[in-house]
C-alpha cells in the first residue's frame, strides 16, 4: 500500500497525466524547505512560525492523502490555543516521516 493517494490530484487533472506529473514535481520541490522550516521553528520554540509552515503545507498534504491532519491540529493547538508543547515533537516527526515515505514512492512511481 502506498503512503500517498492521488485521487484528488487525478480528479483535478481530469485524466491529463502530464498535469499529474507537474503537480507531483511541484509537491516534491515545495514541501522539503517548508518542512525543514517548520521543524526548525519547533526546535526554536516558535509556535507561530511552525504553525505558518504547517498551515501552508496542509492543502498539499490533504491533496496527496498523507493523513497527517491530526498532527497538523496538534501544531495548530500549540500555536493558536496556547496548548502545551507536549506532542508537538512527535507530531512533527510523524508529518516528516509520512512525507519522506511518500516522497520516495512518488519519485519511484514517476521516475523523478
Amino acid at each position: 500500500m502506498r503512503n500517498y493517494n492521488l485521487e484528488s490530484v487525478e480528479e483535478m487533472a481530469g485524466g491529463d497525466q502530464d498535469f499529474v506529473k507537474v503537480v507531483v514535481q511541484t509537491f516534491l520541490e515545495e514541501i522539503p524547505p517548508d518542512l525543514e522550516a517548520m521543524n526548525q521553528a519547533i526546535i526554536e520554540d516558535n509556535p507561530q512560525q511552525a504553525y505558518q509552515y504547517a498551515h501552508k503545507m496542509k492543502p498539499n498534504f490533504q491533496m496527496f492523502g498523507l493523513g497527517v491532519m491530526p498532527q497538523i491540529k496538534v501544531l495548530e493547538g500549540w500555536a493558536k490555543a496556547g496548548d502545551s508543547k507536549e506532542g508537538v515533537n512527535e507530531a512533527a516527526r510523524i508529518i516528516t516521516d509520512k512525507y519522506k515515505k511518500a516522497e520516495k514512492e512518488l519519485k519511484e512511481d514517476f521516475d523523478l
